[in-house]
């Protein structure tokens, strides 16, 4: 009797190894670029964040919004941030990161949908919300960022 070693993984268990691998990777590269995009847009709420100090402190004092506020310099995931009337703070970001925009809108009070006025320091503390596609917390705008893209505290 001659017996025979196995010597090597035969043809059909390779086949199904590459396709284990390929139904992996199907799902796994979508799933990581969304994740991509999303880290890109945290760029967008850190410059927000430094905005919103900015104008809390101003509607404090009863000063414009924007006041103090130097011009916005593009990055590669960032193309525009600017304060509206009332406060809120539009974050355009680039393609590169979700191609829309983030509105952080403050409002007088946490219960409150009351707009913030020139002039008139809140009565309350100042609550941000902040909102992109489909959201509309606080009464606020919504933004045009998809959200899959947005931070969970933005959908």
């Amino acid at each position: 009797m001659i017996r025979r070693t196995h010597a090597g993984f035969t043809l059909i268990e390779l086949m199904i190894v590459v396709a284990i691998i390929g139904i992996l990777a199907a799902v796994a590269i979508p799933a990581y670029q969304d994740y991509t995009v999303r880290a890109r847009v945290t760029e967008a709420l850190s410059l927000g964040a430094d905005y919103k100090i900015r104008v809390t402190e101003n509607a404090g004092n009863g000063s414009a919004f924007d006041q103090g506020i130097a011009s916005f310099t593009a990055t590669p995931n960032v193309s525009a941030v600017a304060v509206g009337v009332n406060g809120a703070i539009t974050v355009t970001t680039t393609t590169r990161a979700g191609g829309g925009s983030l509105i952080m809108t403050p409002r007088d009070g946490g219960t409150s949908t009351v707009d913030l006025a020139v002039g008139t320091p809140p009565t309350n503390q100042i609550v941000w919300y902040c909102n992109a596609a489909g959201a509309s917390k606080g009464g606020a705008v919504s933004g045009t960022l998809l959200a899959k893209y947005a931070p969970a505290e933005c959908r």
